[in-house]
């Protein structure tokens, strides 16, 4: 099927405001009276909190209020897992944790004032690592743990691993009995954070009509507003989330930070309260992607099928689990890969331990998932003397088949993914001594959720949609103007986006993330589209005596099938005097079936005197369905393939017995515009998406496979392999000068 707007390159609806300063973002918002506050952090990674002493800090000038532990004793919040202490109550659990906050009339006093809170602390032993952590006799973080809201299930004895979750299929003992050959690894990857631009921020007003006004980066303002009403008690008609740009996310800006405390101090003040994150504060409790460890042992046939595979991971949780939606970090279960086996077993834990939380950030889970498992596949088919592309595709899922975590997907593609990238890679093509080409796979399905969406056309001929979605970068707002002129035959640039607070975009909206956007959001617009369409057809046939079916629509203009008649509907609606409005409320809670694949193949060269490797191209192919905006669609993926470099070869937040060792961007290291090798695309077009147009994700898909095809093409170049993120210099030296004295 052909479309006028749908698939064309149209640049971002929110470029402009964001080029000029126009779009105003959190730290903008700066209400009369407001005042600002800091929080004292914690030098401890683990300790009991014997007293604490205010009084100096309380008199200091332009200091307002000061909270502390014992201000919100009994309160934990979090997205769904409600483990999160505003201010330590009692003891602290990691370096950086907030132990007291202050409101001041400017930020200077307030700083000047946490130096005056005298805070006496009894150190207690901490554990670092998440296997130390469940040793008997580690340090028990959260002894009360049976006590948290959200927790999936009671625990019958202290333990740190708050969650485990297992997935068993076959005989994994009898495949593995039954196997020619058995490679078993371990695989240990880093924390790494989201780096977005725009560090945490919010501003808490409390109005005249008790109401809480908020303004926060959140990109699920639905379930912020959720969130704070049942953390503080607060009924949610009663707190309104108003929006503001968002500055970044990958992931990192969907649960509440430092909005309870800004609440109760604005509360105890009565006055707006605005608080915004230094980025040395972001590096230390910032929720960063998990580091864990992983344990992959597979069974093959000697033809090269997998007859067995199991996997257990552990993700350091830190000291608290609730800034994710859910207690389970559900990608780790794609260390089973994409593959198909009558057997395998699948366990995944989240263990505290004193380091900083772990969190969000794109694609969770499954970066670390992927790297084991992708690496582990080379592994497997380098010890059956298989080409690494041809083991991947004897065992790749088909259609039918069942992953090895019980995942049904249709409209498989895997095969003819990979395909497509080892052709544009020319993977089998000679190369040079000590260059390597390395093959990795992925794959993800959109995720569910629900939104609600208007589209007013009104007599003064704009066309308006009515979103509470709050745009973090993806380029939602534009397939949305996109789809909204495809069904009212008009031209895009015509559309205007009118973004509601939490007030006006009920029912409850999922907000963007798990590569739901485009599935759930252009679902709600193509219906509140077509709804428009139908009203405004019916006004037509009701004002003008022209049946539905004779007309149609060219922008503003009315056609008349037959008689070529032309009426402009701006002028039939300023004649009637009202305006149409088209709703929607589209519901998918469900994981989509349909699934994407990625496949990508890195060819890298490798100095073997010091162990230095250059990227010297990635190519990436995706299996996708309908592209609603080529350009923005290709933006997700090379914003994606980066990600991954810095992940697989520069990103890694140091932590040392829980000291976060880097303060700022000069020392936490991402890729610049210089280690990017040149990028190749391939796109693997096709028609079985989900929805109306036939989409699917791929904001999180492209950097997953990057770290492991990085990896396999070291060992493919010069005979090493390596296990744990970054892969760098000193590592591969470490391995090649060990390997030589063998």
């Amino acid at each position: 099927m052909s479309y006028q707007v749908i698939g064309q390159s149209v640049p971002r609806v929110d470029n402009t405001g964001k080029v000029t300063g126009e779009a105003r973002y959190t730290a903008d918002v700066l209400l009369p009276e407001t005042l600002w506050a800091k929080t004292l952090r914690s030098p401890y990674s683990h300790a009991r909190i014997k007293g604490i002493d205010i009084s100096r800090a309380e008199k200091a000038p332009g200091v307002r209020a000061v909270l502390t532990g014992n201000d919100v004793r009994g309160i934990l919040y979090g997205r769904r897992y409600r483990d999160i202490a505003i201010l330590a109550q009692d003891r602290v659990r990691f370096m950086g944790e907030r132990v007291a906050a202050v409101a001041a009339e400017t930020l200077e006093q307030a700083e000047e004032a946490l130096a005056l809170i005298q805070v006496e602390y009894e150190e207690l032993p901490a554990v670092f690592d998440p296997l130390a952590a469940l040793q008997s006799g580690a340090p028990i973080i959260h002894p009360d743990l049976n006590k948290y809201k959200g927790l999936p299930e009671k625990v019958d004895h202290p333990t740190n691993e708050f969650v485990r979750n297992v997935f068993t299929r076959g005989d994994v003992a009898e495949g593995f009995a039954q196997s020619d050959l058995i490679v078993e690894n371990t695989y240990t990857v880093p924390r790494v954070h989201q780096a977005f631009l725009e560090p945490h921020c919010c501003l808490v007003w409390i109005d005249e009509q008790q109401r809480v006004q908020m303004w926060s980066p959140c990109k699920v303002p639905q379930g912020l507003r959720e969130s704070m009403s049942e953390a503080l008690d607060i009924p949610k008609e009663k707190i309104r989330v108003n929006p503001v740009a968002i500055g970044g996310d990958f992931g990192g800006k969907g649960a509440p930070f430092d909005e309870p405390i800004c609440l109760l101090l604005a509360r105890r003040t009565r006055r707006p309260v605005k608080m915004v994150m230094e980025y040395r504060e972001e590096f230390i409790a910032g929720a960063p992607r998990h580091a864990g460890v992983m344990r992959l042992k597979t069974g093959v046939k000697r033809d090269g099928t997998i007859v067995a595979h199991e996997m257990e991971a552990y993700l350091d949780a830190g000291a608290y689990g609730g800034f994710r939606p859910g207690a389970v970090v559900g990608g780790i279960s794609h260390g089973a890969g994409c593959y198909r086996a009558k057997n395998s077993r699948i366990s995944a834990s989240r263990v505290y331990t004193n380091n900083l939380p772990g969190g969000q950030m794109r694609a969770p889970g499954e970066p670390q998932g992927f790297f084991a498992a992708e690496s582990h596949m080379d592994c497997v088919a380098r010890e059956l003397g298989m080409d690494p592309a041809e083991f991947r595709l004897k065992n790749l899922i088909e259609e039918g088949d069942e992953t090895l975590t019980g995942g049904h997907y249709r409209g498989i593609r895997a095969k003819e993914t990979l395909r497509e990238a080892l052709k544009a890679a020319g993977y089998s093509s000679p190369k040079p001594a000590n260059v390597g080409r390395g093959v990795a796979m992925g794959y993800r399905g959109p995720g569910g959720g629900n939104t609600s969406l208007k589209i007013s056309l009104n007599p003064d001929g704009s066309i308006v949609i009515h979103t509470g979605l709050f745009e973090q970068g993806t380029g939602t707002y534009t397939t949305l103007r996109q789809i909204a002129a495809e069904v009212l035959s008009c031209d895009p640039n015509k559309i205007q986006i009118d973004i509601l607070d939490t007030d006006s975009s009920e029912p409850f909206d999922s907000g963007i993330g798990g590569s739901r956007g485009t599935r759930v959001a252009s679902g709600a617009a193509f219906l509140a589209a077509s709804d428009a369409r139908e009203k405004l057809l019916t006004l037509v046939e009701e004002q003008l005596k022209w049946p539905k079916a004779e007309v149609t629509l060219a922008g503003n203009i009315l056609i008349h099938k037959k008689t070529k008649k032309r009426q402009r509907w701006d002028d039939l609606l300023s004649r009637v005097g009202r305006s149409i409005t088209g709703e929607a409320v589209h519901r998918d809670d469900d994981h989509s079936p349909v699934t994407s694949f990625a496949a990508q193949v890195a060819e890298v060269s490798v100095d073997p005197e010091t162990g230095e490797v250059k990227l010297r191209k990635l190519t990436t192919a995706h299996d996708t369905g309908m592209i609603m905006n080529p350009v923005g669609h290709q933006g997700q993926i090379e914003g994606g393939v980066v990600q991954g470099l810095g992940y697989g070869m520069i990103e890694y937040l140091p932590v040392q017995d829980g000291r976060v060792e880097v303060a700022h961007f000069g020392e936490y290291k991402i890729p610049t515009a210089r280690d990017i090798p040149p990028l190749k695309t391939v796109i693997v077009a096709g028609e079985n998406g989900v929805g109306p147009y036939k989409v699917k994700g791929i904001g999180e898909n492209p950097i997953s496979p990057v770290a492991p095809a990085i990896a396999n093409a070291i060992e493919d170049a010069v005979g090493v392999r390596i296990k744990d993120l970054p892969i760098t210099a000193e590592k591969v030296y470490a391995v090649l000068r060990a390997a030589r004295k063998e």
